[in-house]
């Protein structure tokens, strides 16, 4: 527990570091990060230069390419966008394979197939625990791996899709794709506005650019007058559409093991119960905040780092904490649900909140800008 309050820590100070937009002295802390930040975001604006001008490789694959990502750090939605965007592009009638880059799963490195469409091939200790929630959640092929050409072309050899959807991979310039999908977080949309290590940006501003449609995430009501003067500046002429998030939950009972989860709306779905939350994603926070907007009376929390691989002590941490906290159930996310898996059986109720993307198109502007740059031989970063 002592590790574990100090990690909380290290996290919450670098938050207040990312949030701060006020300018340090010299001597600073801050002050050196931001030194660090702008080596950094001129080393990301060559690298970009590289990639346009030839200097670096990019490959075109012999099908049409989506790509979903954003341009800062943490957390706005991607997964569930690109769960969303696969299942679109299958009901349009287009065969889909999905590629992730499988963070800290041993599929990173050497490559490897999750899910054929029908079954899954991996778990989360080999997938990641990304590629593993959406293998389980899709009827499509699913392929980890850092290096997503070589993941790419083997989706194209065994699997013949007409769309690959890339997921996060806005950095990724070494595939050439028909259509970029930028998200922005409406909420917290550029931090402090200052790159990595500073604050959250993954690239400057500029990068935008490079966008072709921009999706605000978890719009509860419209964008802020002045983050919608920025998207004016940086995307002229992009459509920007909204998009909410929508949890759901999935109860399994105590004492028992499952593979698979029944989800149902989440509202009101926890209504009365003492609840304790765990989680270990970007933005825990957010995970606590929808526990309680599912109508749970939240007894205690425990946040670990994103994409945390979890030991028995860890889990021996969280029931007892539960029960000090007089929890009659315990809820977790479907990301960390997958890293978790049916690998054990729970002394209380395991509530598994999961998040649906409900998109704000009414013109359909996303299908009609597929379908036109699906027809359109011309790739572009």
């Amino acid at each position: 527990m002592t590790q574990l309050k100090y990690a909380d820590r290290i996290r919450e100070m670098a938050q207040e570091i990312f949030d701060d937009p006020g300018h340090s002295p010299w001597f600073s802390f801050r002050f050196l990060l931001k030194a660090l930040s702008t080596v950094y975001g001129g080393a990301m604006a060559l690298r970009a230069a590289c990639y346009r001008q030839g200097i670096f490789p990019s490959y075109s694959m012999p099908c049409k390419v989506i790509s979903v990502g954003n341009i800062t750090a943490g957390g706005t939605g991607k997964t569930p966008m690109t769960l969303y965007l696969a299942d679109l592009l299958f009901r349009m009638g287009y065969r889909t394979a999905v590629l992730s880059r499988g963070y800290k799963g041993k599929a990173e490195k050497r490559g490897g197939i999750v899910s054929d469409g029908e079954n899954l091939l991996m778990g989360p200790e080999q997938a990641g625990d990304e590629p593993c929630m959406m293998a389980m959640r899709l009827g499509v092929p699913v392929l980890a791996g850092r290096d997503r050409v070589a993941s790419g072309m083997r989706a194209v050899s065994e699997f013949a899709p007409d769309v690959l959807v890339l997921d996060d991979a806005f950095q990724h310039l070494r595939i050439r794709r028909d259509l970029n999908i930028v998200l922005i977080d409406s909420r917290r949309p550029f931090g402090n506005f200052c790159l990595i290590p500073r604050g959250a940006l993954r690239e400057p501003l500029s990068a935008l650019r490079r966008a072709d449609v921009c999706i605000l995430t978890r719009c509860g009501r419209r964008p802020p007058a002045a983050l919608e003067r920025l998207l004016r500046e940086h995307l002229p002429g992009i459509p920007v559409l909204k998009s909410s998030h929508r949890p759901k939950t999935a109860l399994v009972s105590k004492g028992t093991h499952t593979s698979r989860l029944q989800f149902l709306p989440a509202e009101g779905s926890l209504t009365g119960l003492r609840v304790f939350a765990f989680s270990g994603i970007a933005q825990n926070s957010d995970f606590f905040d929808a526990v309680r907007a599912c109508g749970a009376n939240l007894t205690g929390t425990l946040g670990f780092p994103d994409h945390h691989a979890y030991g028995d002590s860890d889990f021996q941490a969280i029931m007892d904490a539960a029960r000090r906290a007089g929890a009659q159930a315990v809820a977790t996310t479907e990301k960390d649900w997958a890293r978790i898996g049916n690998s054990r059986s729970w002394s209380l109720d395991l509530a598994v909140i999961g998040i649906d993307i409900e998109l704000e198109d009414p013109r359909g502007d996303l299908v009609r800008l597929i379908e036109t740059r699906l027809k359109n031989s011309e790739k572009a970063f």
